[in-house]
């Protein structure tokens, strides 16, 4: 089983929630209950989620929303919907947004297995595509927190590695401002953000020889990667 996984589950049901919530928590995951699409998607932006549960039927905000919201900020955030809907276009809408669909009532067991089954898929992707990223005749090493430019070698502080994979993981398309600072800082205070500018200001100068490299400052929204 793959440890360490924390699980935003987004369902409006409390006895489910309750009974789900202690199931996943006895195998070894940590679960983060929201009652709400709007109380999910707030603990999306200020948790470390590597896998969303979705209810399609909340309050507030509805499960196929929450997810289009949730994809804007992660493209590669596995999400798996839960819903008693299981008419054909329910199941189709929610596989063009998400990457499963289990339709209730289900087993635990059932569950574990999906859960598992994705969680090896994605993580392996991540694993093989983040080991070493190529930003046209960059190289970036994640873990070793390094960008590598015609044998050159620049050290990158732990705060401008993770901004600069948040910006390739959402290349052409915007960053939002308050979800990186809930991400990286902790919270979207005014002295965060000056301090997440200047790390953008340090990343530019990094890629500053090739021109067709350019991180775009979308006005009061956040920033694009394009290149």
């Amino acid at each position: 089983m793959i440890t360490n996984v924390k699980i935003l589950l987004a369902e409006d049901d409390v006895n489910l929630g309750k009974v789900l919530t202690l199931n996943l928590e006895a195998v070894g995951y940590t679960v983060s209950h929201a009652g709400n699409g709007e109380s999910a998607y707030e603990l999306f932006c200020t948790s470390d989620i590597d896998i969303c549960l979705i209810d399609v039927m909340m309050p507030l905000k509805d499960g196929f929303t929450l997810a289009r919201e949730i994809r804007k900020l992660d493209k590669k955030v596995p999400i798996i919907f839960l819903t008693a809907k299981n008419m054909e276009e329910d199941v189709l809408e929610g596989l063009s947004i998400g990457d499963d669909y289990i339709t209730k009532p289900f087993s635990m067991d059932v569950l574990q297995a999906r859960l598992q089954t994705l969680l090896r898929r994605t993580m392996t992707k991540d694993d093989e595509v983040t080991q070493t990223i190529k930003i046209r005749n960059f190289t970036f090493e994640v873990e070793h927190q390094r960008l590598w430019i015609n044998g050159e070698e620049k050290k990158l502080t732990s705060r401008e590695a993770e901004l600069l994979l948040m910006l390739v993981n959402t290349k052409n398309d915007l960053l939002e401002r308050g979800y990186a600072l809930k991400k990286i800082w902790g919270d979207d205070s005014y002295y965060n953000a000056r301090s997440m500018d200047v790390y953008i200001t340090k990343l530019r100068k990094l890629f500053s020889s090739d021109p067709n490299i350019q991180i775009i400052n979308v006005h009061g929204l956040g920033f694009k990667l394009v290149m």
